[in-house]
């Protein structure tokens, strides 16, 4: 902001400002209480209401610590904190699945099924919301965001790996736990860059000082947080409840209602991007996170295990959690390659959401089969018969000194 230029803050950022904020208050008093006999309804309404609030939290926070710290540190801590309602989910199943083998499948269900969800709805989501709001065919994402997009081609190439074992082994963890870390300590070596603020951020941008607008920021992050680790478990066990008065198979109920509780933030603080025309922001907070769960969560998976077990032992992985598995990186690796040149249009969002809704009419075993096929197919025909410029960009990638050798 100039010196000596008023921002101008409008009536309508201070109520949506105070209406995030207030959303997560009805279910926290709720939930203080031990959901005060809530049936399950009333408990998905507030519960959902307040994971809604933590979202627009969120990204207000995000923006304002933009001021502050790398653009790709602020993404990062983004995706760790719109991703905690996951892991607490993830980490559960993990745990009682030590105690109880019966639960093995559902740790790897909800990981997969959150995974599969990020890019089929969510990435295709941002892209067309991003199209429609700048009127153009694609969407044009910077440059930094290739920081995160690396470490997703390798976590998602690594992942391939994975059923081989029969299991996600403490091995396993090991190495995508040193991803993580690889990571973050690449974000933190981002550039600041000068942001224009809008709505509810511009609003504390405005009224604070350097301090004040840290502190607040801060404020924001942590109450979001505490509003979606106390509401994303609650809100998925009641839409579970609820799905089984209606007979629904309780294996896909953990696969997909499960994770709209908890990646339901990521979405709308995404969107709320796009819609801001920051839509490269936008995707580039949800491949941040994608990053954070095929490194962070898919690695704390076997230690949660191997603890609850008492054992040092991997999470073991029976035929429908291998296929699910690789169906996953199939899906991941294809978005990765899509997004290679920094540029995804609207006729690929299109197809990434056909195919993902394409394997919730036809959960069977040779669809997930034909669709992991499918996917491994179309990122392949885009590396040969694609532009050489995308193949040259997908190999710099996986090999950072490629350009340069090849030049």
């Amino acid at each position: 902001m100039n010196p000596g230029t008023a921002p101008r803050v409008r009536a309508r950022d201070v109520v949506w400002f105070a209406l995030g904020v207030l959303l997560p208050v009805p279910w926290m008093v709720a939930n203080a209480f031990e959901g005060l006999g809530l049936p399950y309804e009333g408990i998905a309404i507030l519960s959902g209401l307040a994971i809604l609030g933590a979202a627009f939290m969120l990204s207000w926070s995000c923006e304002v610590a933009e001021r502050d710290i790398p653009q790709s540190l602020a993404l990062l801590v983004l995706a760790l904190v719109g991703v905690l309602p996951e892991y607490a989910i993830d980490l559960h199943f993990a745990w009682v699945a030590g105690k109880d083998p019966s639960y093995a499948g559902y740790a790897v269900a909800n990981m997969t099924g959150a995974n599969r969800l990020l890019i089929g709805f969510g990435w295709a989501a941002v892209v067309l919301m991003a199209c429609f709001k700048s009127g153009s065919p694609k969407l044009e994402v910077h440059p930094r965001q290739r920081l995160e997009l690396r470490f997703l081609v390798w976590a998602t190439l690594y992942s391939f790996v994975i059923p081989l074992t029969g299991s996600i082994d403490l091995f396993d963890a090991v190495v995508l736990l040193a991803l993580f870390f690889a990571y973050v300590r690449a974000a933190m070596k981002g550039d600041q860059e000068e942001v224009e603020l809008v709505g509810p951020a511009l609003l504390i941008d405005a009224e604070f000082q350097d301090l004040g607008r840290r502190i607040w920021a801060l404020g924001l992050f942590l109450f979001a947080a505490a509003a979606i680790f106390f509401s994303a478990e609650p809100f998925a066990e009641s839409l579970v409840h609820l799905g089984k008065n209606y007979d629904i198979d309780e294996f896909l109920l953990v696969q997909w209602v499960a994770p709209l509780a908890s990646e339901s933030p990521e979405f709308v603080v995404a969107l709320l991007f796009a819609w801001k025309l920051r839509g490269s922001v936008g995707i580039g907070a949800l491949v941040s996170s994608k990053v954070n769960q095929w490194t962070l969560l898919v690695g704390a998976i076997p230690i949660a295990y191997a603890l609850s077990l008492g054992a040092p032992r991997g999470l073991p992985l029976d035929a429908r959690q291998t296929e699910e598995l690789l169906l996953t990186s199939a899906q991941s690796l294809l978005a990765a390659i899509m997004l290679s040149d920094l540029s995804f249009s609207r006729r690929e969002a299109l197809l990434l959401a056909a195919l993902f809704t394409g394997q919730l009419f036809f959960p069977s075993t040779e669809a997930r089969l034909w669709f992991t096929g499918l996917y491994l197919l179309m990122g392949i025909g885009i590396l040969v018969f694609g532009p050489a410029t995308q193949r040259r960009n997908f190999l710099h990638l996986v090999v950072p000194r490629f350009r340069a050798a090849e030049s």
